[in-house]
């Protein structure tokens, strides 16, 4: 039977269950670090934020602390720490309004799962080049619709905790994700090109 996050959390909190606290980091560890590599563009320091983001985490935990056990979902809950923690960095380097693209290609994420042995070499380029293309324009996002579209599509986060999360209406979160789409359509025919699954799917 497969135990669900907060019975994980439980299990750690209340009996200091190691392998309930490591089943939850390999449950969501991907879709974290997604959004935290999506926000900073650069795989060392979403590795350095992605620790961070744990370690704050285990203290909270071990500590009561956080209003846990108020929250609707133990993932929710960690996004939040995690967006703390990424926050506190580009706010400490002055990059929250703009965030460089440091050239880091080869991370997986909700538009760059497309790994597949049996795919043709000209294939696999044509989808490389529009992962690179995709990249570009959403790094061309403004940050907040670039935010939503993260933690919408890296997080699998509902639009309610979005808003919770980014402190706004939920209104508002879906007028960024609505904007975010908007402009990457526009950006998409402006190039002329055909999108890859996923963003057709998005979209």
């Amino acid at each position: 039977m497969l135990l669900s996050d907060e019975q994980l959390a439980s299990a750690y909190l209340t009996h200091n269950d190691e392998r309930a606290f490591s089943a939850l980091v390999a449950r969501h560890q991907e879709r974290i670090f997604g959004y935290l590599l999506g926000m900073v563009r650069d795989r060392n320091v979403a590795n350095d934020l992605f620790q961070e983001t744990f370690l704050r985490v285990i203290r909270a935990m071990q500590n009561q602390r956080g209003s846990y056990a108020q929250q609707d979902r133990w993932l929710a809950w960690v996004m939040r720490i995690a967006r703390n923690a990424t926050l506190d960095y580009l706010r400490s380097r002055r990059k929250w309004q703009d965030v460089p693209d440091q050239g880091d290609d080869d991370a997986p994420s909700f538009w760059e799962r497309l790994t597949d042995d049996t795919v043709p070499a000209d294939e696999l380029l044509h989808r490389a080049q529009q992962h690179d293309w995709l990249e570009a324009c959403i790094d061309r996002l403004s940050p907040e619709q670039r935010e939503v579209l993260l933690l919408r599509h890296e997080a699998d986060m509902t639009f309610k905790e979005i808003a919770q999360l980014t402190d706004c209406s939920i209104n508002t979160a879906l007028g960024r994700m609505r904007y975010a789409l908007l402009n990457l359509r526009k950006m998409m025919n402006d190039k002329k090109k055909v999108p890859t699954t996923e963003l057709t799917e998005l979209l």
